[in-house]
């Protein structure tokens, strides 16, 4: 071969590898371009929420202008477990998340079964106290001694009527008959 050949053949060779880094360059600038647009993009369709994760959303729900105080009382019955709240009273908002715990303690030296039922006072509150999680919801097994700390979540639908203030929410505990496996 001669040397013009390879020397045209060197030329299309460098002109070919700026082609292609320039092809490079452009498509990063336009992979880094499309980060912003994507953000306007899926903030004006208001999807992709975890684009601005400091963005937090308010609650509209809440009724800041309303306070309910939610007084706690805790009972067995026929039951050796020692139940209460570790707090006795507390204040929301109607429309706010809370959550409170109660601790319950099986003084007996032998696993019982029992069944949380909440009841409200004033009796019609209770349709307006939404619990999203609560110890109520299931048969609770303690062993011998044991003692637990169960959460309750809940808010106070917005609706609730302006005339009620205060909400009394009581649970007793009711064993489950023929579940406690006592000694011989």
């Amino acid at each position: 071969m001669n040397q013009t050949l390879l020397d045209e053949r060197g030329r299309e060779n460098r002109r070919m590898l700026v082609k292609l880094f320039v092809v490079a360059l452009a498509m990063f600038g336009f992979g880094f371009a499309l980060v912003p647009f994507y953000d306007k993009i899926c903030k004006a369709l208001g999807v992709n929420n975890f684009i601005a994760p400091d963005a937090v959303q308010a609650n509209t729900q809440v009724d800041l202008a309303r306070s309910v105080t939610i007084e706690l009382d805790a009972n067995t019955h026929n039951l050796a477990w020692r139940f209460r709240p570790m707090v006795r009273h507390l204040t929301v908002h109607p429309g706010e998340l809370a959550q409170i715990e109660y601790e319950i303690a099986n003084v007996r030296d032998v696993p019982v079964t029992a069944q949380a039922v909440p009841s409200y006072g004033p009796q019609r509150a209770g349709q307006y106290f939404r619990k999203l999680e609560c110890f109520c919801f299931t048969q609770q097994t303690l062993a011998g001694g044991e003692t637990r700390r169960m959460p309750v979540v809940f808010l106070i639908d917005p609706a609730l009527p302006k005339d009620v203030n205060t909400i009394t929410l009581s649970y007793t505990f009711f064993e489950v008959p023929g579940t406690s496996k006592e000694r011989s």
